[in-house]
This record gives structure tokens, C-alpha cells and sequence, in this order.
């Protein structure tokens, strides 16, 4: 398959023509406009300092229904000692630059370069991306964030100080979700991390007939804030 060079005009091509290690395309910017244009689509940017901007499809996708949550136990015990507080949309740009710092197995250096950081800054001034934060005696110790378009969320990444603390984050995050009526967060690729809350792979055909209704629907556009009556700590 051909890789696409992407240009001036916003389009992405078809993409179900990635190749198969789901690259799609090279080129063109971080405008929040191409940016939202290519969540719509199922791509998404990802790429390194000192390499041009990279366009993803992989298939399969990795998903996690916000229904089929699964919380283990032990962090389920963990988020019950209530020492752990949550919010949204308080501290975005500390957690964006946290996880860029953050410490990858494996991985030499962060995709989530200055270029990176500022296009998710501007889709959070628009209220399209959004932060979870956990905190201990107002101190954030942990936190993910990621993009929203219409019923759809995609996470993007996320960091911890102390042990559990980005995990609660994402479980707090996907609670609220689904009272929030958004059936679906995407993860992208596969990780054992995300697999044991409950994602799994999906041929990228089906993700992309799903989401394609998905985004399309009303969505919650600004700053979001987690319900009055819900603490996003586990049920004794």
C-alpha cells in the first residue's frame, strides 16, 4: 500500500488503505481543524521528534466499551480508601506535559512532542480534548487525557507518581462516560495495561462502522466536569 502525502487541502484518504502496519499518511499540520477531521475518521497523528507528521489506522483497533468496564480488585480496594480525589478539565496542560515526561518501557524519548502538545492545547481551548486528574492533598499524582468527538472518546495518554493513581484516573474517566451516554473509548493499539479494564481488538471495518455513527451524534464541547452525586470511587 502507498503511504499518502498529505497537503494543504484537510481530506485524509480512505483508512482502510493504510498499510498494514496501519501508517497512513505523512505531512500536513496540527491544525485543530485536521486534527478533529482525522479522530472523525478513525486516524489519528503519532510521531517523534525529528520525524514528520505521521497519520495512523492500525488494524485491528483496540476499544474498550465504557459498559464492559472491568475494575480489579485490587484497585477497586485502593480507590475505596478514599485518599484519591478526581476532577476534570482543572490541570490539562500539567497533565499533557506529564505525560510527555513520563517514562515508557521500552521507548527512547516521547511522541508527545511541542508540536503535539500545543495542537492538543488548542483542542482543549475549543473544548474538544479534556483531562481526568487524580489527586492526594492537592497534589496531582496522576492523570490522562484525550480527545472528544461527539459520543466518541480517544484516550491518548496518560502518567503516574504513585502507584494506581493514573488507572483510578481512567476508571473514574469511563464511569463518567457512561453516564454521560458515550458507549466507546478508543485505545488505539494494544496494550496488556488497557486489556485487563476490559478493551479488546476489533477489525479496524468494524470500528470504523461504528464510530461512524458515533461521531456524529451531540457531544459535550467545553469544559467538562465530573456529576455532582458521583465520587468515581468503587462500590463497597
Amino acid at each position: 500500500m502507498p503511504v499518502f502525502r498529505l497537503g494543504r487541502p484537510l481530506a485524509f484518504p480512505d483508512p482502510t488503505l493504510a498499510e498494514p502496519s496501519g501508517l497512513l499518511a505523512v505531512g500536513g499540520d496540527l491544525s485543530a481543524e485536521r486534527v478533529l477531521r482525522a479522530y472523525r475518521a478513525g486516524i489519528f497523528p503519532w510521531f517523534s521528534d525529528h520525524q514528520p507528521i505521521l497519520w495512523w489506522s492500525p488494524d485491528p483497533r483496540m476499544v474498550l466499551e465504557t459498559a464492559d468496564l472491568h475494575v480489579p480488585r485490587s484497585l477497586a480496594k485502593r480507590m475505596r480508601r478514599g485518599d484519591l480525589t478526581f476532577t476534570l478539565d482543572t490541570a490539562f496542560d500539567h497533565v499533557v506535559r506529564a505525560c510527555a515526561g513520563a517514562d515508557r518501557p521500552g521507548q527512547d524519548g516521547t511522541w508527545i512532542t511541542d508540536e503535539m502538545r500545543a495542537a492538543y492545547g488548542a483542542l482543549h481551548a475549543q473544548g474538544h480534548a479534556h483531562a481526568c486528574e487524580a489527586w492526594i492533598d492537592g497534589t496531582l499524582v496522576g492523570g490522562l487525557y484525550g480527545v472528544s468527538v461527539g459520543r466518541l472518546f480517544c484516550g491518548e495518554s496518560m502518567f503516574t507518581t504513585v502507584p494506581d493513581a493514573s488507572k483510578a484516573a481512567f476508571v473514574t474517566l469511563v464511569r463518567q462516560l457512561a453516564r454521560w451516554d458515550v458507549p466507546l473509548v478508543d485505545c488505539q493499539i494494544w496494550t496488556d495495561h488497557l486489556a485487563r479494564f476490559g478493551a479488546a481488538e476489533i477489525p479496524r471495518a468494524a470500528f470504523l462502522a461504528q464510530i461512524d455513527r458515533l461521531v456524529d451524534a451531540p457531544g459535550r464541547v467545553g469544559r467538562w466536569t465530573l456529576d455532582d452525586d458521583f465520587s468515581g470511587r468503587s462500590p463497597r
